[in-house]
């Protein structure tokens, strides 16, 4: 009778494969913008993901016409004049262009207009790329 010999947890070429995949997702999610963050108030509720030259704001909860975002960097002293976004979609609104001076902690105020009501929603996001 011929035993096979049970294999044990990953050789080492498996194991070089599977990093190579996470490091590749990672740097592919983090190429693609920062995280959703989301935050609600009285009227609206959003998610919103920033990258260097792009805001994206959706709407969970509450109907826009208008949405304009300001951004300020506290630890560094940066702040970016309020832009509007434009209207991409119902409840999608998306502001571009050469929006933050450099990748790192923003807080931003996101200001929503409609039939819901006017409401100023603050967030912290990290902003990449």
């Amino acid at each position: 009778m011929i035993r096979k010999k049970a294999r044990r947890g990953l050789g080492g070429l498996e194991l070089v494969g599977i990093l190579g995949v996470v490091i590749i997702v990672f740097f592919a999610a983090r190429a693609s913008g920062g995280d959703p963050v989301t935050t609600a108030g009285a009227h609206y509720a959003v998610t919103v993901t920033a990258d260097r030259n792009t805001i994206d704001v959706r709407l969970d909860r509450g109907e826009a016409d208008t949405v304009t975002v300001a951004a300020v960097m506290p630890a560094m002293g940066h702040a970016m004049p309020e832009v509007t976004a434009r209207k991409t979609a119902p409840g999608h609104f998306v502001a571009e262009g050469d929006l933050f001076s450099m990748g790192g902690g923003w807080e931003l105020s996101v200001r929503l207009a409609g039939p819901s009501g006017e409401e100023t929603l603050t967030l912290t996001t990290l902003v990449t790329g």
